[in-house]
């Protein structure tokens, strides 16, 4: 039995994809360097910002993500949630969980403070047991290690926890935390790339997640 529900951010709760795209490329071309496609980003997103960084700027500049990574984070900061908005259906279907006394939280590679921010911003009122971003010294998605922090938080075992997502990183998390696998159609990536990456089962709405608790 599900008891407890972990959730990715960017492309699950909320669809980022449009600000992250503007703000990488706003940052580009602040640098004389080309941008992406809103697309291409897609694939580029979900690994945490130094891997976006290394993705998206050219490819003989890749070795200085440890040097563009502070001015690219003081951008992504300064605009805050800006445009990026709950997925259709997710603030209701959060509110009804939290009714029912499910245990919620969020693990995203997005860096710690900017998760907290928007989960702050878009879910006040949603009680998440834990949110959690990419912190310094802490191995990001797919490394276990934040989802099985967030299944103690909400006081429940990993086979008692569904994870849900929207990419094979997301699925791989699941399958290593031994969590029930649940990819979101609806994001990023695409049913196609979930079933590959071990997901247990898809969901195309997220009013499908009560059913399952």
């Amino acid at each position: 039995m599900i008891k407890a529900i972990v959730f990715d951010l960017d492309g699950t709760l909320v669809d980022t994809l449009g600000d992250i795209a503007a703000m990488m490329n706003g940052f580009l071309a602040s640098k004389g360097w080309p941008g992406h496609p809103v697309g291409d980003y897609k694939q580029m997103v979900g690994r945490g910002l130094a891997n976006l960084i290394r993705s998206a700027v050219p490819a003989d500049e890749a070795h200085r993500v440890e040097e563009l990574y502070p001015e690219v984070f003081a951008v992504y900061d300064a605009m805050g949630v800006g445009g990026s908005l709950p997925y259709p259906g997710v603030t209701g279907t959060l509110a009804l969980l939290a009714d029912r006394g499910t245990a919620m939280a969020v693990v995203s590679n997005k860096p710690d403070p900017l998760t907290r921010n928007m989960i702050q911003q878009l879910f006040p009122s949603i009680p998440f047991a834990l949110v959690r971003g990419g912190l310094d010294g802490v191995p990001v998605k797919p490394d276990p290690h934040s989802s099985l922090e967030a299944a103690r938080a909400c006081g429940a075992a990993p086979s008692e926890c569904a994870f849900v997502g929207d990419s094979d990183v997301d699925m791989k998390t699941a399958n290593a935390a031994g969590m029930l696998a649940v990819g979101a159609s609806w994001g990023f990536r695409g049913e196609m790339e979930l079933r590959r990456a071990g997901a247990d089962l898809i969901i195309h709405r997220i009013d499908e997640l009560p059913a399952l608790v």
